[in-house]
């Protein structure tokens, strides 16, 4: 009998767990049994895929830039990558703002349905986080993350993924030190990092044997979790306009994936499934890299060299989905509260999210902080923050899990079409047991 594969096992677990969930709302203490004892087990899992994700990506771009050794084409790797990935995210935006000034979703919502959110959410905690957040990061300069990009301490980096840059930047210079010492004397530093790096892709193969399990426990937490019916409901118009961007988006890396790197798009995607239902369950980039990197490099054919490179950066600064709903949500509570946006307020828009999604947090929620900053950009006026985020709260929830599937498939497009470009992506690659 024919083994079922990862992806549908992980689809089983989804389906399943959202039943569940659903069965649970109309048990009585149901919601408390899932969040005491069933949700636990998702949080151990994107624990473990985090556990591993710093010792992957130094391993495997240690690796990659190690293996390389002409430092003139880590240079031409990385501008082709940091070039696609503004590309796409510019076009992620304008697909956003065509369709929420086509579809103008804000123009459907009531004054009492209003009323209703804003006393629902505009005084919550998690609306009071986002608010403190995005005001530390408006405080600083325009450059600030070219700052934070530059630890003052690699071993207190490696211990916070919030750090991702961080990770990266030090990961980086270290491979390129290792490259200009030459070969021989790098050699046993080399040594060590190719043996780690085999060693934690076991330790990801391991973990994705409990990942239908997880993702079980994660969707029926979501369900049980999930807020007033009546008021998701009054948001799908919206809901569905974020949505309707994010799967255009998916066509664009179809097309992308089919003329310039001749794949099949659809071969393509089940390839990447696994990796992309997981972002879906997790709605964390940095949690699911892990399994990006296997799928990508033993699925989909990109090589080491690429993939150790493109991927942990793309999963920092390239918030393709992200980026595509800040600028839907941006125009829709200026559409619902009656704010006036110009043609140049919406360029603003543009130029203010992309420079938004480079650094921001690889992590649930990071979304609506970025969001605040696009509002502050076009002049929102503050008293009106709060209102504006209570607006889109209810919903933020799985609107994130969908727009982390969009960032994971930008990233993996964007390693395969950089690949191609370099003549590092193979038709037939052999993936490991």
């Amino acid at each position: 009998m024919k083994k079922l594969a990862l992806h549908w096992k992980i689809l089983i677990g989804m389906i399943l767990g959202i039943l569940f969930g659903l069965v649970m709302t109309i048990v009585d203490g149901g919601g408390d049994f899932v969040l005491n004892w069933i949700n636990p087990f998702g949080s151990i899992f994107v624990k473990m895929l985090k556990l591993i994700a710093v010792p992957l990506i130094i391993a495997s771009l240690i690796k990659g830039i190690s293996d390389l050794k002409d430092i003139s084409k880590f240079k031409n790797i990385g501008l082709k990558t940091i070039s696609i990935y503004i590309a796409t995210t510019v076009i992620a935006i304008t697909i956003g703002l065509l369709l929420v000034n086509i579809v103008k979703p804000g123009e459907g919502i009531s004054d009492e349905t209003i009323q209703k959110l804003t006393e629902t959410y505009a005084n919550s905690s998690g609306v009071k986080s986002k608010l403190s957040e995005a005001s530390k990061q408006i405080s600083n300069g325009p450059l600030q993350f070219l700052i934070e990009m530059v630890p003052d301490n690699a071993i207190k980096a490696m211990g916070n993924n919030k750090s991702m840059l961080q990770v990266i930047f030090f990961t980086i210079f270290l491979g390129i030190s290792m490259l200009l010492v030459g070969e021989k004397k790098s050699k046993p530093l080399k040594k060590f990092f190719d043996s780690l790096n085999e060693v934690v892709l076991k330790m990801v193969d391991l973990i994705m044997l409990f990942a239908p399990y997880a993702v079980f426990a994660l969707l029926a937490n979501v369900v049980v979790s999930s807020n007033d019916p009546d008021l998701l409901l009054a948001l799908l118009k919206y809901a569905f306009t974020v949505i309707g961007g994010l799967l255009l988006m998916i066509t664009f890396y179809m097309i992308l994936v089919s003329f310039f790197t001749k794949k099949n798009p659809i071969v393509f995607l089940k390839q990447l499934s696994p990796a992309q239902l997981l972002a879906f369950s997790t709605s964390s980039s940095a949690a699911t890299l892990p399994v990006t990197m296997e799928r990508v490099e033993e699925h989909i054919g990109v090589d080491k060299e690429v993939s150790s490179f493109v991927l942990p950066v793309g999963a920092t600064i390239n918030m393709d989905g992200t980026s595509l709903y800040q600028a839907v949500a941006a125009v829709f509570i200026a559409q619902a509260l009656g704010f006036d946006l110009t043609f140049a307020d919406q360029l603003t828009i543009i130029i203010t999210a992309l420079l938004a999604s480079i650094g921001s947090a690889a992590v649930p929620g990071a979304g609506m902080v970025m969001l605040v900053i696009v509002l502050e950009a076009v002049g929102f006026p503050a008293d009106k923050l709060a209102i504006g985020l209570a607006l889109i709260f209810a919903v933020d929830r799985p609107l994130d899990m969908c727009r982390t599937v969009i960032n994971v498939t930008g990233d993996a497009t964007v390693a395969s079409l950089v690949a191609k470009s370099v003549g590092k992506l193979h038709d037939n690659p052999l993936p490991k047991s």
